[in-house]
């Protein structure tokens, strides 16, 4: 049996905003983040998950931030394209994990939301995605409140 375990891991500076857009899920709050596209850190990180169980780069190689049309682009699309990558190289994920890294926004409110989200987005029951947050304890630049660190695990087994 062919299973695969791939990590992603993304960080995005805050910057000028209203909200900012975590696992697809947009949360107002008192700044932006900072980023080529939407800056969804989380999704990211899921992205260069699955990416990385298939063996086939990262994120930055798909869908390069020198490239203009992805200016603005809402990480949905870069987190489909994995998924639709790993179904056509014989994959079923079977499981994601994404740890929020931060002191501010609260995530803990916003999860089921965010989880549903990424259930709809991959086509996952959500009893098999997995969103959860942490605090640096005030250490570091996410302890400082200069932005959000995201890790995350993907289970990609081959059918």
């Amino acid at each position: 049996m062919d299973i695969r375990t791939g990590n992603g891991f993304d960080v995005h500076a805050f910057d000028a905003g209203d909200h900012v857009t975590l696992c697809g899920v947009k949360i107002a709050h008192d700044q932006g983040l900072k980023g080529h596209s939407d800056a969804d850190v989380g999704m990211h990180a899921l992205t260069d998950a699955i990416y990385g169980g298939l063996a086939r780069g990262d994120i930055g190689q798909h869908f390069p931030p020198s490239d203009p049309q992805w200016k603005g682009a809402e990480s949905h699309m870069f987190l489909r394209h994995a998924v639709g990558m790993a179904h056509e190289m014989g994959f079923t994920i079977t499981h994601l994990d994404c740890t929020l890294i931060c002191e501010h926004p609260k995530i803990g409110p916003h999860a089921v939301a965010m989880r549903e989200a990424l259930a709809a987005i991959t086509g996952l029951d959500m009893d098999r995605v997995s969103v959860k947050a942490t605090t640096s304890e005030r250490l570091g630049f996410t302890g400082r409140g200069e932005g959000i660190a995201a890790l995350a695990t993907a289970t990609l087994v081959k059918t």
